[in-house]
């Protein structure tokens, strides 16, 4: 028998109403922060081993965010997403052995405490990466698993815990699974033979999944991105969705401030279910090929504008917490000035666009100082995930694996970035002063002030009665902007102006030059 427990439908209804309970989305404001998702292993080294660590983030933090936002001295970010940081024996750590335990290699429990409170302390939110959908093979409860089958032993706690068939049936189609001498069976392993998918149709998987979340919780992390979400039913979405809801719900009851952000790596069709149970990340606009990029690269700003319109109200008639996420690079994609140079100002307008803009937007560690990595010939992810470069004796190394060729690497350290004026470092930390200083564009009511007949374009944001217009042109061609040709606002003053070029405002005319990007404050 494939599984001997199943969740009945009544229950699967009943769990998902638990989302309803909670705050109803009081609060979700705070929660519209710029993230800086940090792989730790390849972060910052405290111990001289060559491998990032927990100790090397609290090292950092003076660098990430000092907790005064006027001193002008740390990049500025307002929260942090930690890659899984639990027992594994992986250099990526998402095939977890031991969730109640930081890996040696990472630190300890109290370094995971003391980060917290230091978070706190500055204002800053902290997530946790938490993969549960599949273990790694090295935890305990495969390997108790695995000898339930061997024993014949159905009675066992554990003889259900994973997905498994009998080994001469057919897997099921689109799915992976792996034979397993123990007990002749096959268990399912989508993402890989070590990497054995748990079973969240037994009670019991649920129950000590929904344990480690709250374990977390109650040392005092504000939430988690969830890996893989749509893998814990793969290839049935509405499962994988109710599942969510449920825990969701759960974790509400005790946290109703709760930040979640889930993998959701697929089309909008797909990711759009998942809203009403969590936040997804918006995989339309990130990579190469997404709205972010295209419009970096000289696209047209309006297109660009009224698909954050219509995305914000769509998400916002899902869910109370609904927010957009929107990233350009994170930990498994080739890293964005790789395909948005510096040299010719397109890095820099990306960051424009997806920073000064409504909700939790992601920044991947190094982006800010240009650094560059992809998978290439060598087909390994490693190569998305290089040290950070600091350039005053971090000792931190590549991820096992890495083959990307130094002499491609981006030349300037952060050291030598922080040091330098016009820096990309400097620029990424003026645009992060700049989101702080004009709350109304994180959390504002936003509409798209589309320019006809323009590649330039904008929108206006309004916040507890105050509202600013941001303006983009992507273009390298100099623009002068009649703003009552397109809008009846009254635009008080020019707040501020970040690009390539300046920006200027008289008599209702918005001198825009190439690749900038301004703030107009709106009369009330």
């Amino acid at each position: 028998m494939r599984r001997l427990v199943c969740i009945t439908a009544a229950l699967l209804l009943l769990c998902a109403s638990c989302l309803a309970e909670g705050d109803g989305g009081k609060g979700v404001e705070d929660l519209n922060r710029v993230f800086y998702e940090i792989f730790v292993g390849s972060f910052s080294d405290s111990d001289g081993d060559g491998v990032g660590d927990l100790r090397g983030v609290i090292n950092r933090m003076d660098y990430l965010n000092d907790g005064d936002p006027e001193s002008g001295n740390s990049l500025g970010i307002e929260g942090i997403w930690l890659t899984p940081i639990f027992a594994s024996p992986s250099y990526h750590k998402y095939d977890v052995t031991d969730y109640y335990q930081i890996d040696p290699a990472f630190g300890t429990m109290d370094d995971l405490k003391e980060l917290i409170g230091l978070c706190h302390e500055r204002n800053v939110k902290l997530i946790l990466d938490l993969p549960i959908n599949h273990t790694g093979a090295q935890n305990r409860w495969f390997k108790n698993f695995l000898n339930a089958h061997m024993m014949k032993n159905a009675d066992n706690e554990y003889y259900d815990y994973y997905v498994w068939i009998p080994e001469d049936e057919s897997s099921p189609a689109g799915r992976h699974f792996t034979p397993s001498k123990q007990g002749k069976i096959k268990y399912e392993s989508n993402f890989s033979d070590s990497m054995p998918e748990l079973n969240f149709d037994l009670p019991a998987v649920r129950e000590a999944m929904l344990n480690v979340a709250l374990y977390y919780l109650d040392l005092g992390v504000d939430g988690f991105r969830f890996d893989a979400a749509k893998y814990i039913y793969l290839g049935d979405n509405p499962a994988s969705v109710d599942f969510w809801k449920w825990y969701v719900g759960e974790l509400r009851k005790v946290k109703p401030d709760l930040y979640t952000v889930a993998e959701v790596w697929d089309g909008e069709g797909v990711i759009d279910q998942y809203i009403p149970a969590t936040n997804c990340f918006n995989f339309f606009v990130s990579q190469a090929e997404g709205l972010i990029a295209e419009t970096a690269k000289a696209g047209n700003v309006n297109r660009f504008t009224q698909y954050i319109q219509q995305y914000q109200g769509k998400i916002k008639d899902m869910s109370p917490y609904a927010m957009n996420m929107m990233f350009v690079s994170n930990h498994d994609m080739d890293r964005a000035s790789g395909y948005l140079p510096v040299s010719n100002g397109q890095m820099k307008m990306a960051a424009n666009l997806y920073l000064l803009s409504p909700g939790s937007p992601y920044l991947y560690y190094g982006e800010e100082i240009g650094l560059k990595g992809s998978r290439g010939g060598a087909n390994t992810d490693a190569n998305r995930r290089l040290a950070m470069l600091w350039g005053d004796g971090d000792t931190v190394r590549d991820p096992a694996g890495a083959t990307y060729e130094p002499s491609k690497q981006v030349s300037s350290t952060v050291k030598e970035q922080i040091e330098k004026r016009g820096s990309l470092f400097h620029y990424y930390q003026k645009l992060l002063s700049i989101r702080r200083s004009h709350p109304e564009i994180a959390k504002g009511e936003y509409k798209a002030l589309t320019i006809p007949d323009s590649k330039a374009g904008g929108f206006v944001a309004t916040w507890q009665g105050q509202s600013v217009a941001v303006f983009h042109n992507t273009t390298t061609r100099d623009m002068d902007i009649d703003l009552s040709a397109f809008t009846d606002l009254t635009f008080d003053s020019m707040d501020a102006f970040i690009g390539l070029g300046e920006a200027y405002l008289e008599d209702g005319v918005l001198a825009l030059e190439g690749q900038t990007s301004a703030v107009l404050r709106v009369a009330p």
